[in-house]
């Protein structure tokens, strides 16, 4: 899988982009990775990428013709591929695991990140296959909301992570929270791990997680039960 990045702060994106497992998955060749500043399709010389709103409003607008350079030339690179262009915007689908996995599908992902008061709407009307936000908030700008989601579609790729079996347990992969986890010691302060755990009984042990995911996810996140 291929993901390409366009921002106006690629530093924002390469620091946690390039730590952990998403730096192993690039090594390994399970991810590759482009993160490009959109400066650098600007044809004047002072890089200009915004201006002022049509109509009156405060901010600056993103102006369309460098992001569709941008975006033409990445997929010009790489034509063998099928190319799904997304912008980070809160206006857009809101990001859940279900989202993430459909994308890790995908074999080329473009995601533009937008700023200021957003992008000129032919961008979106005409380039963007689909907009995505990463919550019901504002960033102030979209590479923060980039990197979260190239994290959470990336993760699901086989190779990336040490357990392929970790994603499968995740929270909201089966419609639940997590239950909850336990290391050493046995006993911490007084507090003890459920004795459950410590028994050896696989059965009751799986039993008792899909039960303690299911009241934490009473407790934190009823909405996904009510469903």
């Amino acid at each position: 899988m291929r993901i390409d990045i366009l921002t106006l702060f690629p530093e924002i994106c390469r620091a946690p982009l390039n730590a952990s497992m998403m730096k192993r998955a690039q090594e390994s060749g399970a991810l590759e990775l482009g993160i490009h500043n959109l400066r650098d399709w600007t044809t004047d010389k002072h890089h200009v990428v915004d201006d002022a709103p049509f109509g009156g409003g405060q901010g600056m607008v993103m102006k369309p013709e460098p992001i569709f350079a941008a975006v033409e030339d990445l997929k010009s690179r790489f034509e063998n591929r099928d190319s799904k262009i997304l912008l980070m915007s809160p206006t857009g689908r809101k990001l859940d695991q279900s989202v993430a996995t459909a994308l890790s599908s995908e074999q080329h992902l473009i995601i533009i990140c937008g700023h200021y008061e957003g992008v000129d709407h032919r961008v979106v009307e005409h380039l963007v296959d689909e907009e995505i936000s990463i919550g019901d908030y504002v960033l102030t700008n979209g590479a923060i909301a980039a990197a979260v989601l190239v994290d959470a579609v990336a993760r699901l790729r086989p190779g990336v992570l040490g357990d392929e079996q970790s994603a499968a347990d995740d929270s909201f992969s089966g419609g639940l929270l997590e239950g909850p986890q336990y290391t050493r010691p046995s006993e911490f302060r007084g507090w003890k791990v459920p004795d459950i755990l410590l028994s050896g009984n696989h059965g009751e042990i799986a039993k008792w997680r899909k039960e303690q995911a299911r009241q934490r996810t009473q407790k934190n996140r009823p909405d996904l039960l009510s469903g």
